[in-house]
């Protein structure tokens, strides 16, 4: 059984930082490509990072390049973002994403809050 669990989320002033991880269960996590999403309040859920299976490609959406990082521990099943410099904008419930074939797997998701 696929579980994807993220942790990290919280309240945090602008400029803050936060770091974010997923721990995956129930499937071979160095064979998959790993994914955060996003999605802000009222709005639609948006790709933020990728990260290949080996951790050796990553990308991001624009309005978070230079400001996250995300990296991965396959030894521990892990994919962290680091998120630096936050926004207002950057508040939403972010979720850890698997696509494994055709199949969609999602983690609970972990809420991001930027606010003064």
């Amino acid at each position: 059984q696929v579980q994807l669990v993220e942790s990290g989320g919280g309240l945090v002033q602008p400029g803050g930082s936060l770091t974010l991880s997923c721990t995956a269960s129930g499937f071979d996590f160095a064979s998959y490509a790993m994914r955060w999403y996003r999605r802000p309040p009222g709005k639609a859920r948006e790709l933020v990072a990728y990260i290949s299976s080996a951790g050796d490609k990553t990308d991001f959406v624009d309005s978070v390049k230079g400001r996250f990082a995300i990296s991965r521990d396959n030894a521990k099943n892990t994919v962290t973002l680091q998120m630096n410099s936050l926004k207002p904008e950057d508040t939403a419930t972010y979720f850890c994403h698997s696509l494994q074939n055709t199949q969609n797997y999602w983690g609970q998701g972990t809420l991001v809050f930027v606010s003064s």
